[in-house]
């Protein structure tokens, strides 16, 4: 803690760190979380998943991390682990002001930083840092045509190097034919550090990675909520719920319903369920409603709200089966939170909660993970811990000046920067962007 001070005291007095009253501690042993603020009033509302928003640089001895400003426009900053200072923002490229076009981010195997985009039903482009292990200098744009129609990117760095994008497509903008509410999902590979991809249809020959076409109730679009990759087994895991527009029409995005769990083998691209059915290298609606149904929910607008929420998360217990959670709304349109394990024979689902937007999982030892919520209009996030998707405990709060709409865990994190927490805008169009970046973690 001197050391700590020794560093932060400098720093406090040239305004380089906002400090932030730290997390309340609760009773012995819960952790305490140091938050800081990496930029004030600058953040827009955005549409980002829990993935890929910032990283740690061990060469570098940096915490990179990336966000939406205003107009949706990326932005990047670096915190350096040595002096305990955070860079200004520093602008990538325009957000056409659109919420859908968040930044993701990763370090490629050559040390570059890269920013992937899908920019809303259109494009995938990539930004590329000009230095390696750092964010200086001006990067470079590539539009990706084997990504075309791309909306919500989602990268993988495998442990070979190679990258995985997978991301939803438009097909209606590349076929005036398809309905609008036919949106499967897809994935671009490289394997020479983002300079060069191939996409799934190249790969494998099939239309699409998994997705339905033609189901009743319309619900042919896949809204992945969360994957996470494993590299001891070599699998990116998947948790997704449907949209469309019900059994009476072809619309987007009109109802939510289910959620479902798959697995993605990263050197045979075939997928896989949770009971181990091999499903090939494109998954259909059948196969989804056969192997892949974790628990079937109401085609219904609790509320006036589509639920289940597309935020959702996934992880592993700690013999290796997975878990997946997530919230739904109830009539007065207040969160309900559950949680899904595999037992090995089907879906052991519960209600473990209620009032929490539930935000980011992180693992911690023994299938134990924690879990990140926030309260509607609420500051701060409140943890907790979940033993084997199964067992639900309160942590700790970490204390915020406002209200968080998004966390995420960094990856290979590095304390005190755990986790990117990005503060909620006072409107909804991007227009507007006052909300605070935060980054907390264990203080050091």
């Amino acid at each position: 803690m001197r050391g700590l001070l020794r560093v932060l005291v400098p720093l406090l007095a040239a305004g380089l760190v906002t400090p932030v009253p730290p997390a309340a501690a609760g009773p012995p042993g819960k952790p305490a979380f140091e938050v800081m603020i990496a930029a004030s009033a600058v953040a827009s509302r955005t549409d980002r998943r829990p993935n890929a928003g910032g990283g740690h640089d061990p060469v570098a001895r940096k915490t990179f991390i990336s966000w939406s400003g205003k107009a949706a426009d990326t932005y990047v900053q670096a915190y350096d682990h040595r002096t305990g200072a955070w860079t200004a923002p520093k602008k990538i490229a325009d957000g056409e002001s659109d919420p859908h076009n968040y930044p993701t981010m990763l370090l490629a195997g050559d040390g570059h930083l890269l920013i992937f985009r899908g920019m809303h039903n259109t494009r995938t482009v990539i930004s590329r840092a000009p230095l390696a292990h750092s964010l200086e200098g001006t990067w470079t744009d590539t539009e990706i045509p084997e990504g075309d129609s791309a909306s919500y990117p989602m990268p993988v760095k495998t442990v070979d190097g190679t990258l995985f994008l997978f991301y939803r497509e438009t097909t209606n903008e590349l076929d005036p034919t398809a309905n609008s509410d036919f949106r499967p999902m897809k994935y671009i590979v490289s394997r020479d550090d983002g300079k060069t991809w191939k996409n799934s249809v190249q790969l494998t020959g099939k239309p699409w990675a998994f997705g339905s076409l033609g189901r009743a109730d319309h619900m042919d679009e896949v809204y992945v909520g969360q994957l996470r990759y494993s590299p001891s087994s070599g699998r990116i895991q998947f948790v997704y719920t449907l949209a469309g527009g019900g059994p009476t029409q072809h619309k987007h995005d009109v109802y939510h319903r289910n959620v479902y769990y798959l697995s993605f083998d990263v050197r045979t691209l075939r997928f896989f369920s949770a009971a181990g059915h091999d499903l090939g290298t494109q998954v259909d609606d059948a196969e989804q409603e056969r192997y892949l149904k974790v628990v079937e929910t109401p085609l219904e607008l609790p509320g006036g709200l589509k639920s289940p929420d597309y935020i959702l998360q996934v992880g592993t217990q700690r013999d290796g089966k997975p878990f997946v959670t997530w919230f739904q709304f109830d009539a007065a349109g207040s969160p309900r939170d559950f949680a899904g394990a595999w037992n090995g024979r089907e879906w052991e689902v519960r209600e473990v909660a209620n009032g929490l937007r539930l935000r980011e999982i992180e693992p911690l030892k023994g299938g134990t993970w924690r879990v990140y919520g926030t309260r509607d209009g609420r500051p701060d996030i409140e943890t907790f811990l979940l033993g084997n998707g199964r067992v639900w405990k309160p942590e700790t709060v970490i204390t915020t000046p406002k209200p968080v709409q998004r966390v995420e865990v960094i990856t290979g994190f590095r304390d005190p920067a755990r986790i990117l927490a990005t503060g909620a805008a006072s409107a909804r169009d991007v227009s507007v962007a006052d909300g605070d970046i935060y980054v907390a973690g264990a203080p050091r």
